[in-house]
């Protein structure tokens, strides 16, 4: 069996991207985190200590997307590496990071990376 934690559509505004003007004037994005796991401990305990803790999973994202990068690949892979120390029961997590109205020269409602390890 296959289970999952998934905490989807975190809103950040934050100050990534290659321009200058974005590290002036920021943005929003937004996360989705699917994190690969095995509930059968948690199911028995009934205790947050034994899964994954959403709320820490924010948290993450949220600390993450406060350090200033020019590409949102690059925040992607810290939050990947972040839950990989911050989670040693994960199997898997899933990263998708959407830059909303990107500045790419024509209208685009966002673009977005995914990231998987």
């Amino acid at each position: 069996m296959r289970n999952f934690v998934e905490v989807s559509g975190i809103e950040v505004f934050a100050y990534h991207g290659c321009m200058q003007e974005e590290a002036v004037l920021g943005g929003k994005f937004t996360v989705d985190i699917v994190i690969e796991t095995d509930f059968s401990k948690s199911a028995q305990t009934d205790e947050i200590i034994d899964t994954i803790d959403y709320v820490r999973v924010r948290e993450i994202v949220v600390e993450q997307m406060a350090i200033r990068s020019k590409l949102i690949e690059h925040v992607g892979y810290r939050i990947l590496e972040e839950f990989k120390k911050e989670f040693p029961a994960a199997i898997k997590s899933r990263i998708k990071v959407r830059k909303m109205n990107a500045p790419i020269g024509g209208v685009v409602d966002e673009v977005a990376i995914v990231i998987e390890g």
